[in-house]
């Protein structure tokens, strides 16, 4: 059994939670409401400028070549990340100084910055296991909702504000699953998860094993809690 899946299934209520929240469910059945899912693309800005920062840490933190070209190829994957969500925001009309200007929200600076600090405090391993839950859970995520793409209808597409620019019957949200679901995505899920038993090689303690759950505990509870501040920001309009 790998690390990652260790520490999966030592926190299956927290991961199950993140994986499944309802923001996850409502985009694959495409009825998640358009507003919500924008009000997520704008705080995923953020979010992913903050973990390429991460991984600039990750950088300063490794010893050995294998890992700083980890670290660089995880920053590059960010970045190439942040390519999709300006490509979606520009159709759905969100303009780039909008993305640049709007206030980070408390969800998104809390899990940020938890990931940060557990970086700076921590070891190397210590990082990627803060870096986990969304480094190899969107991939997980991606996967499960691909076939959901397919399966479409498009009844009710994106709720409240229409399905954006996509043609009739085409998933609202299936260039967003897409791209989690692909062969790029996927072989960083893979990298991450062979990276995290590289760190671990020469064993861990139980005491160890237990703070490291406890950081994989608390990232991935910050992650359920950064999708519904999506949700939450329907409430407020």
């Amino acid at each position: 059994m790998t690390l990652f899946e260790t520490l999966k299934e030592r926190c299956r209520p927290e991961w199950e939670a993140y994986t499944r929240h309802e923001f996850v469910e409502e985009l694959g059945l495409g009825t998640l409401p358009l507003p919500v899912f924008r009000d997520y693309l704008i705080q995923d800005f953020h979010f992913l400028v903050q973990f390429a920062r991460a991984n600039a840490l990750a950088t300063f933190k490794s010893r050995t070549l294998a890992d700083i070209t980890a670290a660089h190829e995880a920053t590059g994957a960010i970045l190439a990340e942040t390519r999709l969500h300006l490509r979606l925001t520009e159709r759905w009309g969100i303009p780039r100084a909008e993305l640049d200007t709007a206030a980070e929200k408390q969800a998104t600076v809390a899990y940020t910055r938890y990931v940060l600090d557990c970086g700076m405090v921590g070891d190397l391993l210590d990082l990627h296991v803060a870096l986990a839950p969304c480094t190899i859970g969107y991939a997980e995520i991606g996967s499960r909702l691909q076939p959901r793409i397919g399966e479409y209808g498009g009844e009710g597409g994106a709720g409240e504000g229409g399905a954006g620019e996509g043609g009739a019957g085409e998933h609202p949200y299936g260039e967003w699953i897409a791209e989690y679901s692909g062969e790029e995505f996927t072989a960083a899920s893979r990298a991450a998860i062979a990276q995290l038993d590289e760190l671990a090689a020469d064993g861990l303690t139980e005491r160890r094993l237990a703070e490291l759950t406890e950081v994989f505990r608390t990232a991935t509870r910050l992650e359920a809690d950064f999708w519904q501040q999506a949700l939450d920001s329907a409430e407020s309009r």
